[in-house]
């Protein structure tokens, strides 16, 4: 199959697909060059072919770069929730013609492999156990049956 421009096919995509939206495309095809670019730094590669997990990883690292703290929402904007998602989007783009896939290629590589969310958020979450307030430190001094004074609140 012929090689299509890439927003000839996206095009093609959303008049049949509404699922995904255009940004989001367009971010994919970021992300795959992120992930193409960190690829070819680790293994002096040329043209190496991406796996599913591979461009699981780099959509993870290029949001987080992006976006920060706000990729899970940027990402379910455009409707990209789970990596469910992104092999759905990259095999569109493969059905249109715009990237191309090896015999072994399946949708299914993308199932199951991470919780895109959690993986987006990781990086922002606490790193050292918060410590949880005593209970005692919540209850006002006591005084016998009289109400506590405003200055021990």
């Amino acid at each position: 199959m012929e090689r299509i421009h890439f927003d000839t096919a996206v095009k093609t995509i959303l008049s049949q697909d509404r699922r995904y939206g255009a940004d989001g495309y367009q971010f994919l095809k970021e992300a795959l060059d992120h992930t193409i670019k960190s690829l070819r730094s680790d293994e002096l590669i040329e043209h190496r072919h991406v796996s599913g997990p591979e461009l699981l990883d780099g959509v993870v690292a290029c949001a987080i770069e992006k976006f920060g703290p706000m990729a899970v929402a940027v990402l379910e904007s455009w409707g990209i929730r789970e990596g469910d998602d992104v092999g759905a989007m990259v095999f569109n783009l493969i059905g249109a013609g715009a990237f191309g896939k090896s015999e072994e290629d399946s949708p299914e590589d993308f199932r199951g492999v991470m919780n895109l969310r959690e993986e987006l958020l990781a990086p922002y979450r606490p790193t050292r156990e918060v410590l949880a307030k005593r209970e005692s430190d919540l209850d006002p001094p006591a005084r016998g049956g009289q109400p506590a004074k405003s200055s021990e609140l």
